[in-house]
């Protein structure tokens, strides 16, 4: 079993490859940023909720939706309006 010796040329054309991929990574989460409408579970998973706590946010008026045939669309920027109206700043 012999020794390998690594070059610098070796670690720059690794860096490139490490960087090719994040941009992959990166650019196939933008495209879930960019629907603008979403279904109940992308909403859901999106949040963190319960199917019972987002029909409570419907109900209640919170979560604006658009209902067509049977499916529930929400638009994505409306909930990313209502997270960042919402916040609470607590100073301690």
């Amino acid at each position: 079993m012999g020794a390998t010796i690594i070059t610098s040329d070796d670690l720059r054309e690794f860096k490139l490859e490490l960087i090719q991929e994040f941009k992959k990574i990166i650019n196939g989460q933008s495209n879930l940023k960019q629907k603008k409408w979403i279904k109940s579970p992308e909403v859901r998973e999106l949040l963190g909720i319960s199917p019972g706590t987002l029909q409570n946010l419907r109900i209640n008026g919170t979560l604006p939706y658009t209902k067509i045939g049977g499916v529930l669309y929400y638009n994505y920027q409306e909930i990313i309006n209502i997270l960042e109206n919402n916040r609470i700043h607590n100073k301690f």
